[in-house]
């Protein structure tokens, strides 16, 4: 099968069903939830992903914008020039074959005039180790990324103006951003790279935790001080107002701490490609 025809079809199954690892959370939070109110939110979110399921229809109208992460080895055999006509022959598909919401339109202040085929996708590209290729699309439905935000913090808050930081970006967000959410942290870089490294948090499966036991720690706190607010499920008060926190960092100037969050709700949408040499392209 050709590289865009997997794309096609990854997509296709992300804007019905949700990963092992979400729904799992999903269920596990049902569970714990002690509220009647949130508990029923949660309910109603299950029922929706099974009829989803049962129906082949999208789990949420807002289908999102495709946000494509690409990893690239250095040593792929593939042209960007291929690679970047493979995702957008799949993207195109996936649009066309399922029911995809138009949802973007060609420029963001003046006509705002819808493209009518969801595209085009924003498309991240970065070189790794190796001759292969990863494509990850996140489907980023835009009731969560309005509640995102950036804050240049002063470098020497350290954990606690992190932690506080983005327990006041949820708490402004309340309900809006259709809790229970995922929340990606990025810390570092520039301004710009904390929004990118925040998306890519988004990525992670939600069973693990950030590989250095500190960052692993800063994730639980963050998480403590989120479910602390009480926003709760559908905004209606409860014990579980995200179901995740994940933080990617990566160096900083030394007068700086960018920090950048970037909200997810509930319906964590992702696809996965992964091609290797040898492969159909």
């Amino acid at each position: 099968m050709k590289l865009a025809e997997r794309i096609r079809d990854a997509l296709k199954h992300a804007v019905v069903e949700l990963d092992e690892d979400v729904l799992a959370a999903i269920q596990t939070a049902f569970e714990r939830e002690q509220f009647e109110a949130p508990k029923a939110v949660l309910q109603a979110i299950l029922k929706n992903l099974a009829l989803a399921k049962e129906t082949g229809l999208p789990m949420c109208q807002d289908t999102g914008l495709l946000l494509v992460f690409a990893d690239v080895g250095r040593s792929c055999p593939l042209s960007l020039r291929e690679i970047e006509a493979s995702i957008m022959e799949g993207c195109s598909m996936a649009v066309e074959q399922a029911y995809f919401r138009r949802s973007i339109v060609k420029e963001p202040v003046f006509d705002r005039i819808n493209t009518q085929t969801n595209l085009p996708p924003v498309i991240w590209w970065n070189s790794v180790d190796g001759n292969g290729l990863q494509i990850r699309i996140l489907l980023k439905g835009f009731g969560s990324e309005n509640c995102s935000s950036v804050r240049m913090l002063n470098p020497t808050g350290g954990k606690e103006a992190v932690v506080e930081a983005v327990k006041q970006i949820v708490k402004t967000a309340g309900g809006k951003p259709c809790p229970p959410i995922f929340v990606g942290v990025g810390l570092g870089g520039t301004m710009d790279r904390a929004a990118y490294l925040s998306k890519r948090a988004l990525l992670r499966d939600v069973r693990l935790s950030h590989s250095d036991p500190r960052y692993a720690k800063l994730e639980q706190d963050i998480l403590a001080a989120i479910q602390s607010l009480g926003i709760g499920s559908g905004g209606l008060g409860g014990s579980i107002t995200a179901l995740h926190v994940a933080i990617e960092e990566e160096s900083t100037h030394i007068a700086g701490l960018p920090l950048a969050v970037s909200i997810n709700c509930w319906a964590d949408r992702k696809a996965v490609v992964e091609w290797k040499e040898g492969e159909d392209a």
